[in-house]
């Protein structure tokens, strides 16, 4: 089973609750420029309507530059764009329903907050090689969270127990490009990033997230 989508390793950024669907875009094409290729689609506070209209814009920006798309919570509005998967916390729906419902080869990644055990059962169902590709779990908060100030902390012990799993381990939390290396020593394949990149400008953004993707190819603890 050969994944369609790019491999589940360095930047992942994460959209913001932004209104404005035109400023979002620009943003997220300012990210795509920079080599970003995993986009998750993220607003908390948006009707079905703004969702819907906002994340097929933002799928089809990334089709554009061959970028997976990762859907936040809803794996019914994934399916209904075309994106490449769905993330889901501990009160979405179960990942075998979205296995069902998006198939084969999407990508469905859960967040385990400071939870080893549900990161450990979950690679259970996805550690063949094979499928390997299609799932990850996700730890946080790295560090203090501005989109998430009160989320307790993962341990840097948890980061290392989890990079023993057959899944790609993704950090969630406060990640910012000064202290992104000691999590990638930890094993962490994929950084999972708000505020560090989207609060600049869309010039700077870029920049930005060019930095983090050198920062990935010159790491050796990441391959």
């Amino acid at each position: 089973m050969k994944p369609s989508h790019p491999p589940l390793r360095g930047l992942y950024a994460v959209t913001p609750d932004e209104p404005d669907t035109d400023k979002l875009l620009t943003a997220v094409n300012a990210v795509l420029a920079g080599g970003c290729r995993l986009v998750q689609y993220r607003h908390k506070t948006a009707d079905a309507l703004l969702r819907r209209q906002q994340a097929q814009a933002v799928n089809d920006l990334c089709r554009t530059h061959g970028a997976a798309l990762i859907i936040n919570d809803d794996i019914r509005l994934a399916r209904e764009i075309g994106a490449a998967g769905a993330h889901l916390g501990r009160g979405d729906a179960n990942p075998e329903e979205a296995r069902k419902i998006l198939g084969d080869v999407a990508i469905i990644g859960i967040s385990c907050y400071q939870d080893f055990s549900r990161a450990e059962n979950f690679a259970r169902a996805y550690c063949a090689e094979d499928i390997r590709q299609q799932a990850y779990v996700a730890f946080g908060a790295a560090y203090p969270s501005l989109s998430k100030p009160d989320a307790p902390l993962a341990s840097t012990e948890i980061f290392r127990r989890a990079s023993r799993l057959a899944l790609p381990v993704c950090a969630i939390g406060g990640i910012t490009l000064e202290n992104a290396a000691p999590l990638m020593r930890m094993g962490v394949m994929m950084l999972a990033v708000i505020h560090d990149i989207f609060s600049r400008p869309a010039a700077a953004i870029t920049a930005r997230v060019e930095a983090y993707q050198k920062l990935f190819e010159e790491s050796p603890h990441v391959s």
